[in-house]
């Protein structure tokens, strides 16, 4: 089975993490704060952290529009918690200067479990995967309020937590989605030793490159 290379942007947030998830999964996994790092790999992570931040930063680092551009040409694509925000075509509760990446055409709502759900953690029936539900770590996350005709939603917040608590608001709201050969969620696997989504991400990769 080929070994992909994928980039993991080195800019903030859990990059040895996401290094980790992505070598356990058969994946050549490398940081990328260049525009010739990300010229040579053949898929790109965007990890969590504060997405104002990265998005100033990927113009500090001049990595904006490469990066825009590669995804324009279908380089495959992973965003979680803040990746799914700057891959979002449309955020709410944004700042007016944030830039966005594009690749999925979705609304998402930044912070949107707001201050009194800051961190949480349940069980998510996740579409494409086999074996028990997913445990998902919520921290500060976005969560999408509407998606286009081409997006599958592969995971959303259940009625009731696998705590018990009633999921309010929540409930229901997608926090897993693919469109082609983007892949983004509200949570952080790379937090929880279960490698399957970022297995298939890196399967999605290896369908890319042939």
């Amino acid at each position: 089975m080929s070994s992909p290379t994928v980039g993991v942007l080195a800019l903030q947030g859990n990059v040895r993490e996401h290094v980790a998830a992505l070598t356990a999964v058969g994946a050549t996994a490398v940081p990328v704060r260049r525009p010739a790092e990300l010229a040579a790999v053949d898929g790109i992570v965007l990890p969590g952290g504060e997405s104002t931040t990265v998005s100033k930063l990927l113009d500090t680092f001049e990595l904006l529009e490469p990066l825009r551009a590669r995804l324009r040409d279908s380089l495959p694509a992973y965003g979680s918690c803040a990746g799914m925000i700057l891959l979002a075509e449309e955020i709410l509760d944004g700042r007016p200067d944030q830039h966005q990446l594009g690749g999925l055409d979705v609304v998402v709502r930044r912070n949107a479990f707001g201050r009194q759900v800051d961190s949480f953690e349940t069980d998510l029936e996740f579409t494409g995967l086999t074996g028990d539900p997913v445990h998902a770590v919520f921290i500060r996350a976005p969560w999408v309020e509407k998606t286009g005709g081409d997006v599958e939603v592969l995971a959303s917040v259940p009625d009731v937590t696998s705590n018990g608590v009633d999921a309010g608001e929540a409930a229901g709201r997608a926090v897993a989605v693919r469109q082609g050969p983007v892949l983004a969620t509200s949570f952080h696997p790379e937090l929880t030793g279960d490698r399957r989504v970022h297995g298939l991400f890196v399967d999605m990769v290896r369908a890319a490159i042939g």
